[in-house]
């Protein structure tokens, strides 16, 4: 029997088309993706029929229905497959110009689905469309992160919300998203904030959340005229979901105050905010680009006295009246916890009580510093002290114009002054050497930039007294032995690192020195086998 490599029988079935327009238009879908899906399924009931080591695929004619079912094969130069390859002499044999790479197309007769096959096709019909449904909702919504969305409360699981949001998409709001003692029940309008969209192996999952500090900006948004003009900017949001929350904002336009825009006539526009957020007591404050004003700012209703900031590790150091301690801190410390939040600063709070007692410790420990290491008596110590020393590194390097200019010194004093400093200096470092020393601490360590006599001692008590050792060392490991006040992570990453760096180069050293010898190698070899040629070129 002679084999139709050209074409394939053809089976005609309008109502495929029919079918194929009713889903994808009820789907929303296309109807390309579910003319597809019904290929996959008459495929995958021909390979049921004649085997599943086939190739067997179908084709539906777009316009007039027709199905096409053939068994294709592959010629090739090698068999891997016999079922779905043939070599090219037998291909040859059935097509005269057969070659390499082509495919022959043998016609199969038509398929009679049964109640097993059908039930098969219609599965892989549903699982396609249903593929086809996530991708579209998944292309719908991975551009609407940042969005306030509308939906319907479709049930509750364990917690979790699950939220039509019309046009066959369903969104999640996690229990943790959920804002504190809020209950749903089905059939419930939520108002939701898109904050994640993921394609996972279920599906698109749209994340949604009530929670989140944006949702809040969003909703003021929406209440503001102004915000969504662009007059007035949202700076910062901190939220104690249920409970707090702190805005900050600012306006363009000098005539418009943002603090006012934002809560309203009679606080209409910050009621409705705070209605949909069950009741959320918020602060709006007005941005400062000061730090210490702004962080004042965001610890209102509270009052500040003083503040000193320490831009070098982003920590301040607030100090109010007594009798506003407790309002400062707020219930359970949320007050300065969300200023803390808002602001970016890590903020210390004293009462003027506490700020005077330990600025008065701190003077006497620093004058009794320069009494013990300069051995000048308490008056001088004082002066010292008063004019911003604390270190006897800045009296012994200090230009000595700054020290003569205080009152009641004179130049052959502040000479004096810096001598002695050096002088403690020099004998300290002496000490810690040979401290270091007796250690059994190496010069390598010793060497590393960024380590300091006491810290080098530090190192040699605990048993890190080589490079190698001090390689071996974790950051947190080393911030431990060296004290957490000396050494920040960043400069402890730095010299361990550093400590390190011999290891890479004896390592780039090894390499060249492979590649130095693999290259003398086959020069050797040619020069033996030059050297061969000639001794027998002799003989």
């Amino acid at each position: 029997m002679e084999t139709n490599t050209e074409t394939s029988v053809m089976y005609t079935h309008p109502e495929l088309l029919l079918v194929a327009d009713t889903v994808a238009r009820e789907k929303g879908i296309d109807r390309e993706e579910v003319l597809e899906a019904m290929e996959q399924a008459i495929q995958k009931a021909g390979r049921s029929k004649y085997g599943h080591e086939h190739d067997i695929r179908a084709e539906i004619d777009r316009k007039s229905g027709e199905i096409k079912l053939a068994r294709y094969m592959e010629v090739a130069e090698e068999i891997e497959n016999e079922t779905t390859q043939i070599t090219l002499d037998a291909a040859k044999g059935k097509k005269a110009d057969a070659e390499i790479g082509e495919f022959l197309v043998d016609p199969l007769p038509p398929i009679d689905f049964g109640r097993i096959a059908a039930q098969t096709a219609k599965q892989v019909i549903v699982q396609k469309v249903r593929e086809a449904e996530r991708k579209r909702q998944f292309a719908e919504f991975k551009d609407r992160i940042g969005e306030v969305v509308n939906g319907m409360v479709k049930r509750v699981e364990f917690g979790n919300v699950i939220v039509d949001l019309g046009g066959r998409a369903e969104g999640i709001i996690r229990r943790d998203e959920c804002i504190s003692r809020e209950h749903f029940n089905n059939g419930d309008r939520v108002r939701s904030y898109i904050y994640d969209v993921r394609e996972e192996q279920r599906g698109p999952q749209i994340f949604l959340s009530r929670s989140h500090p944006q949702f809040m900006a969003k909703l003021f948004t929406q209440e503001v005229p102004e915000i969504y003009d662009g007059v007035i900017e949202i700076k910062s949001v901190a939220r104690d979901p249920g409970s707090r929350a702190k805005i900050a904002v600012i306006s363009s336009d000098s005539s418009i105050d943002p603090v006012g825009a934002c809560v309203g006539m009679r606080g209409s526009r910050v009621q409705a905010v705070v209605a949909e957020l069950q009741g959320e007591k918020i602060d709006i404050i007005s941005w400062s680009d000061e730090p210490a004003t702004f962080i004042v700012n965001g610890l209102a209703p509270a009052e500040v006295t003083k503040v000193v900031l320490d831009e070098e590790q982003n920590r301040i150091e607030v100090v109010v009246p007594d009798e506003q301690l407790s309002l400062a801190i707020g219930r359970r410390g949320q007050n300065v916890r969300l200023a803390s939040q808002l602001t970016g600063w890590d903020i210390d709070i004293l009462t003027e009580a506490e700020e005077s007692d330990r600025r008065n410790e701190e003077f006497r420990v620093r004058s009794q510093l320069f009494i013990d290491c300069l051995d000048v008596d308490e008056v001088i110590a004082q002066l010292l002290v008063t004019e911003g020393f604390s270190t006897i590194e800045e009296v012994a390097f200090v230009p000595i114009e700054e020290l003569s200019v205080i009152e009641g010194f004179d130049d052959d004093v502040a000479t004096e002054l810096r001598e002695r400093g050096r002088l403690y200096l020099e004998q300290r470092e002496a000490e810690l050497t040979e401290a270091r020393k007796e250690a059994g601490v190496s010069d390598e360590v010793a060497g590393v930039e960024g380590l300091t006599g006491e810290m080098i001692v530090a190192l040699g008590e605990n048993d890190v007294k080589s490079l190698d050792d001090l390689g071996d060392l974790a950051s947190d490991e080393l911030i431990e032995i060296v004290g957490e006040a000396n050494l920040s992570e960043d400069l402890a990453n730095e010299i361990i690192m550093a400590a390190r760096a011999h290891w890479f180069a004896e390592e780039d050293a090894a390499k060249a020195e492979a590649e130095e010898a693999s290259e003398e190698a086959p020069e050797e070899a040619s020069e033996e086998a030059s050297e061969e040629t000639k001794d027998s070129e002799g003989a």
